[in-house]
């Protein structure tokens, strides 16, 4: 039988960095609802994202005492987005069920996307209809930001919806492919296709301790979002430059006749600087515009890989998970190796 039509294997992905409070009250949420899917083979991987606490040695417990749980444990925090890569990369049966690690997501409708994923559907996508526990800025900026993104972009970036799905084999093969270093894993989803479905759901308060994406770091994801998926900020430059070169002519041609018709003296300093520092500032955002792509590549064409891998762990027992090859021919499986190359 093709592996890519095949219903009964499912790999729950977790990608975790410092939730070392979360995770026990998160696992047994996990291993309950897989239970309540009839003929489904199952693993949990979970992805130590350089965790500076004691994360990594509560997720080897959580294995001990589990053994259809898998770990991998990347070099150094390489953010989200590459956790999820490294999580993803190493799914190479079945399909792939990704889960935050602060228990926002509720693992207890695993059986509603697996119901989906059986239907036929290849991307079942979780929309959020309520964010309890948070705040109302961040839930502002949040339905900002998705519409923005479907205004510049033309990548399907479905709008409260965030890494909650599940994936089957062959979008997971399809996303394989993509190998760029500046991921915005939501954009990706969206770029590879197929047939997609929304599951609305009601998002929970964390579990516990904090949340680690402050609005800093939200404006950074959102930055990486735009300039990934869309260049409508270098249109807007083109634009606004268009428009401020084109007011300065008027403004220019005004001053101009006002003085050979009625003798009008030369505006003075205040209005020359005012028009000097618009001007300035135009440019600078335009050259800001353009320094934010031109750095995305630099480090592109650098090539370095997505993520390294430290330490894995596989399963002891259920699916098996095996090492993900790279570029060069090589797998990770052991300490120190380059994940990001897999193909």
């Amino acid at each position: 039988m093709d592996p890519g039509s095949r219903h009964d294997l499912l790999t729950v992905v977790v990608a975790a960095h410092d939730e070392v409070e979360a995770l026990p009250l998160l696992h047994p949420r996990i291993r309950d609802a897989l239970a309540r899917v009839d003929g489904l083979r199952t693993r949990v991987l979970y992805v130590d994202d350089g965790s500076g606490d004691g994360t990594w040695e509560v997720l080897r417990g959580i294995a001990v005492a589990d053994p259809q749980v898998a770990l991998l444990r990347l070099s150094r925090n390489f953010g989200k987005e590459a956790a999820l890569t490294a999580g993803l990369d190493r799914v190479t049966e079945g399909a792939a069920m990704i889960l935050d690690a602060d228990g926002q997501d509720p693992p207890e409708l695993i059986p509603e996307f697996v119901a989906r994923w059986r239907e036929g559907w290849d991307d079942v996508y979780g929309t959020r209809v309520a964010r309890e526990g948070e705040g109302w800025l961040k839930r502002a900026t949040a339905a900002a930001f998705y519409r923005v993104m479907r205004r510049l972009s033309h990548t399907p970036v479905p709008a409260d919806t965030g890494d909650y799905r599940l994936l089957s084999p062959r979008l997971l093969a399809a996303l394989r492919e993509l190998r760029e270093r500046h991921r915005f894993m939501k954009g990706l989803f969206g770029w590879v296709g197929f047939n997609r479905i929304a599951l609305p759901y009601r998002r929970a308060p964390r579990l516990a301790g904090r949340s680690k994406f402050g609005l800093w770091r939200l404006w950074n994801l959102a930055l990486e979002g735009i300039t990934s998926f869309s260049t409508a900020p270098l249109r807007v430059a083109t634009y606004v430059g268009l428009f401020t070169a084109l007011a300065a002519f008027v403004g220019g041609m005004t001053v101009v006749a006002k003085t050979l018709l009625w003798g009008d003296p030369v505006a003075g300093w205040p209005t020359m600087m005012v028009v000097i520092l618009f001007l300035g500032g135009v440019q600078l955002i335009a050259l800001g515009m353009i320094g934010e792509y031109l750095g995305r590549l630099y480090d592109e064409a650098k090539r370095r890989p997505i993520y390294l891998v430290d330490a894995w762990q596989p399963a002891a027992a259920g699916v098996s998970c095996p090492g993900q090859p790279s570029e060069g021919g090589g797998h990770a499986h052991g300490a120190s190796t380059a994940g990001g190359q897999a193909g």
